[in-house]
């Protein structure tokens, strides 16, 4: 149970010992680098456009910036194991000072700017959002530095259901097949029978369902097994506590709601109106992770998850505060990696191929052995 307990948090491999066997040893880009950076600009356009029309959102500014004291950055997990940057501003020689704090992601920003922006049910926002998350370990798929298309979407109370979320993620990944297509069509050279296109349809589990399929396993090893047999997954249910007294991984309290009670397609009760979109990659030949999202929380949800996490101090906060006396608009929403994206579309070895970023040397020099070559 062990590795159980510390497979929940820590994303990334974690030991670049362990890295440097993972990483292919016969890897050659189908690109250029400037075609590289021709395809990551027509795929990230093109993503933006059709999941605009996809959700019905309009493309919105974000910050990369927070008030410390208004409550809306992402803790990402409920353990505190990833903290943001914080920093003073001392403005007007500290008579009007600010404590601010970089973004992790604008998750709980998105829900409050839905109102800013007078977003109705059925209309929401999409961000092209920047972050820096410093606890990362730096390996193949993980940076410092952070790129999504964060977006929200305003619900109607009787959308707050399975067949909603799954209707909107089922919409979603059209949008990533067909910019797999697209991307092949203007960039020939990535059609290779090496790496099959992704599946048109998602397969759908439950967390519950998954522990049942591979019990002894920790998280990661359970998704590996999963992805090999099934190739793409959208995964529901994560944070909910399973029978083996673990959650399937730690997500935050105070945005996805992960507690309310489902049903599988069998009739079995499950937990939770979240996900994520979980991939097979066949350059790297891991499990990829593509997007985080989920129904939000309601008053009952939220303040029902904070007892469970011992968190109930963040009520103090005005963002939570906002959400109990029904302030908020109820909402859906969720981040899509645009450099995981990307890496996976362009058939890439390392998340540095598409994004600049800081990155050690012992993985630049590692890396460049196995002729792949980070950008920086």
């Amino acid at each position: 149970m062990a590795d159980k307990q510390a497979d929940l948090t820590g994303p990334g491999i974690g030991d670049y010992t362990e890295l440097e066997k993972i990483l292919p040893t016969d890897y050659s880009s189908l690109l250029s680098i400037r075609d590289t950076q021709r395809a990551i600009f027509a795929g990230k356009a093109f993503i933006e456009e059709h999941l605009s029309k996809a959700l019905n959102l309009m493309m919105v500014t974000v910050p990369l910036i927070v008030d410390t004291k208004s409550g809306v950055n992402d803790l990402l997990d409920r353990d505190g194991s990833r903290t943001p940057i914080q920093f003073h501003i001392s403005n007007d020689r500290d008579r009007h000072p600010l404590d601010a704090q970089i973004v992790q992601a604008a998750t709980k920003w998105k829900r409050v700017a839905l109102g800013r922006f007078g977003m109705q049910a059925g209309e929401g926002i999409c961000t092209d959002m920047r972050a820096v998350r410093k606890d990362y370990f730096l390996d193949h798929d993980h940076s410092a530095y952070v790129d999504q298309w964060d977006w929200e979407k305003a619900i109607h109370f009787y959308e707050h259901d399975l067949d909603f979320l799954k209707q909107t993620v089922n919409a979603i990944w059209k949008v990533l097949v067909d910019a797999e297509t697209f991307l092949q069509e203007r960039f020939p050279a990535l059609n290779n029978s090496r790496y099959p296109n992704l599946p048109k349809k998602l397969t759908f589990l439950h967390t519950e369902d998954v522990l049942d399929m591979y019990p002894d396993l920790p998280r990661k090893q359970r998704e590996t097994k999963l992805l090999k047999e099934r190739r793409a997954v959208f995964l529901i249910g994560i944070g909910w506590t399973l029978k083996d007294g673990y959650p399937h991984k730690m997500r935050a309290a105070d945005y996805d709601d992960w507690c309310s009670e489902t049903r599988s397609i069998d009739g079995r009760p499950c937990h939770g109106l979240n996900g994520d979109i979980l991939v097979w990659n066949y350059v790297t030949q891991r499990r990829h992770e593509l997007s985080s999202m989920g129904i939000r929380v309601n008053a009952e949800t939220l303040q029902k998850q904070l007892r469970m996490t011992n968190q109930t101090d963040f009520l103090r906060y005005p963002y939570h505060q906002a959400i109990v006396r029904h302030d908020l608009p109820l909402s859906i929403g969720g981040g899509i990696g645009q450099s995981r994206t990307l890496m996976l579309l362009l058939r890439k070895a390392h998340l540095g191929e598409v994004t600049v970023s800081v990155w050690p040397r012992i993985l630049k020099e590692m890396c460049a052995e196995k002729n792949i070559h980070v950008l920086e």
